[in-house]
């Protein structure tokens, strides 16, 4: 009869304690969102249903409409099939012994402490009458009748209003049950909670302790019980003696078993986030209960115990599981062999550590009032977790090792020792039909928790506690088969921390705390690491609980990153300022100094202090005596460090890889460093000069490829993405580039070419650069100290072919403007334009229209301006292509074939084409394709076309009042003009080629129509003797041959066709009559 009833107990425990765990994690969830007023369901929040909701909490559940909810009812069958096995274990009597039957009463108290949690968790949702009561009135309307088991739900809801109570009756006749199996707990119990101390002398976890023993298999009679979850035997002592309390009072050893788990701390865990406060529920019980008035002094007592002991013994156990995680799993590193026989010793770790985590959590979490709060905070958690985190890599990784020991220790020990085990008792086990080793190592397990049920009953044919020996060997055979084909279970059942993502608040704390260490900012990687497992912690029956998030993932791998990139840049900092007393700038101290002593002029004072050379940081007295730079590199080094832990790894499916973590933020500081370093002040119109922030670059490069002594991440990469991002407008994240700051500065701002265009700076060709002119003011900056070769030079290799492009369109854009206003005098002008285009040959009539023609200083000065614009664009494109002929020679040496190889009869959107290409290399083209693209528009060609022959004739008749300005005297030194007027020669041949480019037409023929109208006007000027207005008439000539030198479509015959030679010679004789040159 009883092994009738006996039938499938190993099953129905199994089934039921999964759906036990799916139903308190649906029950949590329930609770946790009616609770939180960001996903309380609005129909709870609804104005309209509030006076529903009132009047079902206070009918329910006697109300009009009948109705089930089915969050509620599905799971409300389960507790009816608990009721059944508990009654169906009593009947048959069963024998609950966990160093025997292990798997057979471990599913008993499990299925207890669940049917337990899942009462006291439905007692806590506030809302839950209200969500049955309103599901029952739509259930009503919907299918016109209720479902049958709501009268049932609902007096379970009213008679489980005071949980314990009701529990406690419904336990009564379990009572001789679970006392059997929590008693069978006093031998492991007491052995699994001793406190650091004996740890440390019992050399607990250490291989090295004995040496002689280190190959031989770790193994005892009790092997499942060594890795099993402390606060899971906690969980079964507190609840089971809660339930079935009358024991207490009766037996002694009961009696020790429950303070010694009292003693053990303040809080166990329900389900997730939802606690127990072990000491108020058994004192709140107690109290009601006549004859329980020592055991609740007892419950005090221990309460005191664990206040002023608990968090200290506790803290001492992390330590010494720090230090012991360490050595093994150094060790274990060392010789991964060992991990076949001692796989024992390294679930014993985890299981330990994974304890002391969860209790610190669950305490900090409510942690009490008491003196010494510091026992309850870890700065050095990391460490564990690292430890933690390391040894379970090391398992999978070397996971074939454990397979093939176990394989071949079943195969040459286990099989041998069974087989002498069960000689005698072939035929009973027989009769049970169930040891069908063929079905694989997960069906043996299953038959073996069969037979242990089978075997547990009153009087079966073969009593397990008659066999013990075979109940051992079975337990060490089953651990020996996992370790076959179930190492990720193991790992799992032992090191699962998942919980910590329903603790995110202490989560971070601990984060935040060994982040300020020091010593465990190399152990720092294990938190997002954790985070891997959070996907481990969802049920089936609640698939939603756990949302897909990384946000606690990432917000750590960014703090580490920010940390890491901040160091970095810091030395990178140093590094640069040391560079920077290296610089030409610095050494005028000592050569004034050195000056000083060779003409015996007296020294500084003693007062005054004497500034350290460079490299005077690097002379050392005292290697102990750290520098700033030390505590900087060893700092680095611990950060570094703990990026070895892993390279990557999956977060909710998500492939996450740190050190992409840690280049995203160096290439976002380093983005926000180079514009800083750019010293920009839009106040002051003040900026670094190119030379001086590329400097700082190349140190800061330099700084990071150093990166590669630490870590392994492409610093090259890093760097070429943000100098890249440089050279645009914007970066990554939209900010400005030090193209734009310089683009700004040089083009809107009042600067360079601003106060170039009103003859405050004046260009310089002899020396290639801009200068300022002699003023009794002093001068906001020099302009050579940013336009000389080696400035355009460094803003070429800064912002690049790229950059160069945006501030040419950025200076087209202000060409543009100048020729619509040049544009709008040529049509204010245009009849008498016309005459003197027909007449330039005729002197007095040219001479009559010349008084007529308005607006020629005008058009004269935007020319100016249009020839310093393209006269600076023209020196940084030349600095380009020299930077470009020393980064890429082999690039720039084809193109520059090419665009030689482009003939005049060429179609002209090849030519522009090649042009554009040879422009972005920084080499000269007959037409400049920027410009082209510029002045381009839609409007009528011939007209356009007309307007551009009239504007070439403007320019040309009103050259000649050019000498009426006392500053178009021609500069020797400068080789130009002191107003800027040499620039025209760039304008007129640029924009004249620009213009009949876009409407097709001959550019030589027009340009040599210019030339001819232009010498016949300042042949008039020759003629002219009043004084004043041939003071300057040399250096207008000369200008004259400026236009044609610089021309691809004019040459000097052409010249000198229209103009004599001879007017040229005297005018150079003229201009540098004055001029001495010294040579030696």
């Amino acid at each position: 009869m009883r092994l009738t009833l006996a039938s499938k107990l190993a099953e129905k425990l199994t089934i039921l304690n999964e759906r036990g765990n799916g139903v308190l994690i649906r029950m949590n969830y329930i609770k946790k969102t009616c609770g939180d007023p960001k996903l309380r369901p609005s129909f709870l929040t609804d104005k309209a249903t509030e006076s529903a909701i009132k009047y079902i909490n206070k009918k329910f559940p006697n109300i009009d409409v009948r109705g089930n909810i089915i969050l509620f009812t599905y799971h409300h069958q389960s507790f009816d099939h608990v009721y059944e096995l508990l009654n169906t274990i009593d009947a048959c009597q069963c024998l609950f012994d966990i160093t025997i039957n292990f798997d057979f009463t471990r599913n008993y108290l499990d299925l207890i402490t669940t049917y337990t949690s899942v009462i006291i968790t439905l007692s806590r949702i506030d809302d839950k009458k209200a969500l049955v009561g309103m599901f029952n009135c739509a259930h009503e309307m919907t299918n016109g009748s209720s479902d049958p088991s709501y009268p049932r739900l609902g007096q379970m809801f009213l008679e489980y209003e005071h949980p314990w109570k009701k529990l406690t009756e419904e336990f009564g006749p379990h009572t001789r049950s679970v006392t059997a199996a929590l008693m069978s707990l006093k031998i492991v119990y007491p052995r699994r909670n001793l406190p650091a101390e004996q740890w440390r002398s019992a050399q607990l976890l250490s291989l090295l302790s004995a040496p002689a023993t280190m190959l031989d298999p770790a193994c005892c009679e009790t092997v499942a019980c060594e890795y099993l979850s402390m606060e899971v035997i906690e969980r079964w002592i507190i609840i089971g003696f809660l339930l079935c309390h009358s024991s207490l009072n009766t037996n002694q050893a009961s009696l020790d078993l429950w303070k010694m788990a009292l003693r053990s701390g303040l809080y166990l865990t329900l389900t997730r986030d939802e606690v127990l406060n072990i000491h108020k529920v058994s004192e709140d019980l107690f109290d009601n209960i006549k004859g329980y008035s020592k055991r609740v002094a007892d419950i005090k007592e221990c309460r005191d115990h664990v206040l002023l002991n608990c968090g200290a013994m506790h803290r001492e156990r992390r330590q010494f599981l720090r230090v012991a995680m360490k050595e093994l799993f150094n060790v274990l590193e060392d010789e991964p062999g060992l991990l076949g026989p001692k796989a024992l010793f390294v679930f014993m770790a985890l299981s330990f550590s994974r304890d002391e985590v969860l209790w610190l959590v669950r305490h900090s979490e409510n942690m009490p009032k008491i003196k010494t709060p510091e026992d309850y905070i870890d700065n050095q958690m990391a460490e564990l977790l690292f430890y933690m985190e390391k040894l379970r890599g090391l398992m999978k990784k070397h996971k074939h090792v454990l397979q093939r020991y176990h394989v071949q220790y079943l195969a040459q020990f286990d099989a041998l020792v069974l087989n002498d085990t069960i000689q005698v008792l072939a035929d009973k086990i027989c009769m049970y039909g169930i040891v069908q080793c063929k079905r694989g190592r997960r069906a043996l397990r299953l038959d073996w928790l069969r037979l242990q049920a089978y075997t547990s009953v009153n009087k079966a044919p073969l009593p397990i506690k008659d066999y013990p020996d075979l109940a051992k060997v079975m337990n060490l055979i089953q651990f020996h088969t996992r370790m076959v084909d179930s190492v990720e279970e193991m790992l799992q059942e032992t090191s699962e921390v998942s919980i910590l993502c329903f603790y995110p608040r202490v989560f971070e704390k601990m984060f935040s705390q060994s982040s300020e260490e020091m010593t465990m900012k190399r152990y720092l990687m294990s938190f997002p690491s954790v985070c891997s497992l959070f996907s481990q912690c969802g049920h089936p029956l609640c698939p939603e609980e756990v949302s897909v998030h990384l946000r606690l993932c990432v917000t750590f791998l960014e703090q580490i990153a920010k940390q890491t990139s901040n160091v970095v840049l810091e030395i990178c900092a140093e590094q640069c300022n040391l560079n920077d007393q290296l610089l030409a700038k610095h050494c005028a101290d000592t050569i004034s100094a050195a000056r000083h002593r060779k003409q015996k002029k007296p020294v500084p004072k003693k007062g005054e202090v004497q500034k350290e050379k460079p490299g005077a940081e690097s002379i050392r007295k005292d290697r102990s005596v750290t520098t700033n730079v030390d505590k900087l590199h060893m700092t680095l080094t611990e950060l570094c460090s703990t990026y070895s832990l892993c390279g990557d790894f999956i977060v909710f499916d998500h492939i996450v890889i740190p050190t992409e973590f840690l280049i995203s933020h160096l290439e976002t500081r380093l983005s926000e460093l180079i514009v800083r370093m750019a010293n920009y002040n839009q106040a002051t119109q003040e900026i670094a000069r190119p030379s001086d922030l590329l400097g700082g670059i190349k140190a800061y490069t330099a700084s990071l490829h150093t990166l590669y002594s630490y870590i392994s991440v492409d610093a090259t990469r890093l760097v070429k993405s943000v100098l890249l991002q440089q050279t645009h407008p914007l970066d990554s994240q939209g900010n400005q580039t030090i193209t734009t700051l310089y683009t700004n500065w040089c083009v809107y701002l009042e600067s360079l070419l601003r106060q170039a265009s009103s003859s405050v700076i004046v260009h310089c060709p002899t020396m290639h650069c801009f200068v300022n002119q002699t003023t009794d003011n002093e001068p906001s900056f020099r302009a050579e100290e940013f336009s000389d070769v080696s400035e355009l030079q460094a803003l070429a290799e800064l912002i690049g072919p790229y950059g160069l492009k945006f501030l040419s369109e950025n200076l087209m854009w202000h060409i543009t403007s100048q020729v619509s206003e040049l544009k709008k005098l040529a049509i204010e002008n245009m009849d008498v334009l016309v005459q003197m285009r027909s007449n330039f040959d005729k002197p007095e009539e040219m001479a009559a229209l010349r008084k007529r023609l308005t607006g020629g200083e005008n058009v004269l000065k935007r020319m100016t301006i249009i020839g310093v614009i393209l006269s600076f664009r023209s020196m940084a494109q030349d600095c380009l292509k020299d930077i470009l002929d020393k980064h890429c020679p082999y690039l720039v040496g084809p193109i520059t074939c090419l665009r030689d190889c482009i003939s005049p009869e060429a179609d002209i959107k090849v030519t522009l084409s090649v042009f554009e290409l040879a422009s972005a290399t920084g080499l000269t083209c007959d037409i400049d394709p920027a410009l082209v693209a510029a002045i381009s528009n839609n409007t009528s060609i011939d007209e356009e076309y007309k307007l551009s022959c009239l504007l070439l004739v403007y320019i040309a008749v009103s050259l000649p009042t050019l000498a009426l300005d006392i500053n178009s005297s021609y500069s020797r030194e400068r080789g130009g003009h002191n107003n800027n007027i040499h620039c025209l020669a760039t304008a007129i041949n640029q924009l004249a080629a620009a213009m009949f480019t876009v409407q097709n037409k001959n550019i030589e023929q027009h340009l040599k129509e210019f030339l001819m109208i232009a010498s016949s006007t300042l042949l008039q000027l020759g003629q002219n003797v009043e004084r004043v207005e041939v003071k300057n008439r040399e250096s207008i000539y000369l200008l004259l041959h400026m236009i044609v030198e610089e021309s691809s479509f004019l040459s000097q015959d052409m010249l000198e066709s229209c103009f004599p030679y001879a007017l040229l010679r005297n005018a150079y004789r003229e201009v540098y009559r004055t001029f001495v040159v010294t040579l030696g």
